[in-house]
């Protein structure tokens, strides 16, 4: 199935304040953005580079919503991170307003050994140059660049590999990325583009069912060419592939700093108060 048109106004393209959002990720846009495979790259790497994977608002009993002025205002204005649905509906419409044609798709997360879970995760397709590219600003521990959406073999991103597989007889593509040697199975979509009440109404289930993992404790990733960040709780950690991961438990006050220094997320100290509140004990030495 092909990139279909949508019309523009169902994801409230005309609220994107484009400037602000490139100062946000760091991009100068001198010499213009042309709607291609270079600043597709370009734009991916400085958003997934600035904008953490975090679900902190549904910790300090904030509202999370997927229309584009509330996202622009929480990850551009307010300097702060968000899930895949934000993050994807920020990218899209930037993508969107500078000419890429994009479609908005909704996957299963985890492996082929796990049982089928409902589509909670929002990812993208983007066409540049007749081609299809994955895109994906939201998975956290994921892409740092887009990458074919049809199978072209390992795709190496600094110490990180992927690849896709599909689509099987059934129509669903498989986005893979190599762990300690095997391919494992991060999630499972198809090329069925979804609407922005799709959107609305994953985010609802995501937001609002009680057993969501995104509403249990706090998870803040950051992944870089070299490494990446999980605050999982109050588990602190660094990774790299081929290596025993660095772990490990903090304090109240250790979770707020390493919100502020490890991924530039700034609480006030009544939101410190709160999420901490939330925190499960520490467990004794």
């Amino acid at each position: 199935m092909g990139t279909v048109d949508q019309p523009a106004d169902e994801w409230q393209n005309d609220l994107l304040d484009l400037d602000a959002y490139l100062k946000r990720i760091g991009l100068d846009r001198t010499g213009g953005l042309a709607a291609d495979a270079a600043t597709l790259t370009a734009l991916h790497r400085a958003h997934v580079a600035a904008i953490p994977f975090e679900n902190l608002a549904l910790m300090l009993d904030q509202p999370v919503r997927t229309d584009l002025g509330s996202v622009q205002d929480k990850l551009v204005h307010q300097g702060r991170g968000g899930y895949c649905y934000e993050q994807n509906t920020l990218f899209g419409a930037v993508l969107q307003r500078l000419g890429f044609r994009v479609d908005r798709l909704l996957a299963r997360v985890g492996s082929d050994s796990e049982a089928l879970r409902p589509r909670t995760h929002m990812t993208l397709s983007v066409e540049v140059d007749g081609r299809r590219l994955l895109a994906d600003t939201g998975f956290g521990n994921g892409l740092l660049e887009p990458i074919p959406l049809d199978p072209d073999g390992p795709q190496p991103q600094g110490v990180w590999t992927y690849r896709t597989l599909g689509p099987d007889r059934d129509g669903v593509r498989r986005f893979q990325e190599l762990d300690a040697g095997q391919w494992q199975t991060r999630y499972r979509f198809t090329d069925e583009p979804q609407h922005a009440v799709d959107v609305v109404m994953s985010n609802h289930y995501t937001t609002t069912w009680p057993s969501s993992p995104f509403r249990q404790r706090p998870i803040v990733v950051r992944r870089e060419a070299g490494s990446s960040r999980e605050l999982i709780g109050r588990q602190f950690s660094r990774m790299v592939p081929g290596r025993p991961a660095e772990s490990v438990e903090l304090t109240d006050a250790a979770v707020v700093a390493a919100l502020r220094e490890e991924f530039r997320l700034d609480l006030t100290p009544e939101e410190g108060a709160v999420l901490t509140a939330r925190l499960t004990p520490r467990q004794q030495p």
